[in-house]
Parts: structure tokens; sequence; C-alpha cells
């Protein structure tokens, strides 16, 4: 899957494109960015609520591509010009973490994730 690809996904809106078509190979889920940053993998998405720069910080030293903001949070002005700053792509969504999870999981062929 590529960044631009959620794009397509269901709920999904775009606040930052970025380089859209750069490799997402994996997805991580997390709201505290100390374990994000220890073990979100690179050239992943990160599905989180946390909606301000601090985020888009760990995001570059993790090698995340993009992020999806849950629970319909507003993204500041200062996130979104560190997102552009590093070329993070930035996608909102009214879904909670978890139906965003799933369906990013669905969409890199991993629904059956943890069941091998």
């Amino acid at each position: 899957m590529i960044v631009q690809d959620l794009a397509q996904l269901e709920g999904f809106t775009t606040q930052y494109m970025g380089n859209g078509s750069q490799q997402i190979q994996d997805a991580y889920t997390g709201d505290l960015l100390s374990d994000v940053m220890g073990n979100a993998p690179a050239e992943s998405v990160l599905i989180t609520i946390q909606a301000h720069k601090n985020t888009v910080a760990v995001a570059s030293l993790a090698g995340i591509r993009a992020l999806v903001i849950c629970n319909n949070r507003s993204i500041p002005s200062d996130m979104l010009q560190a997102a552009k700053d590093e070329g993070i792509a930035i996608f909102t969504t009214a879904a909670t973490q978890f139906e965003a999870s799933c369906r990013i999981a669905a969409a890199l062929g991993r629904i059956n994730a943890g069941k091998d």
C-alpha cells in the first residue's frame, strides 16, 4: 500500500498528503508517544488521537510516513505546518482507533494478523 491509498479508506479525510507514493509496510496504534518512538515500525502509519506537533516529531524520528488522527480531532495549524516541513501525511477520521486500525489492517492485507 502507498500513502495515497489511505485517502480512499472509508471516512478518512486528507489534511496533508506529502509524498503520496511512499510505501506503507505496517501500522501502529498508540497514544503514548514514548511507546510509539520505541516500538512503531518504520515505513508505517500511526493511528492515534494525539493531535499536536510533538506527534509529528515522533513520527519523523520513527520513520512513520503517515498519521491518522481519530475521533474527529481537529489538526492545529502548528501540527499541520510541522507535517509539511517533515513530509508526513496527515489524515483525520471520525472513526475510533479500533475502527481505523481495522480498515488499515484490511488495506494492508493483514486482517488475519495474529492468526499466523
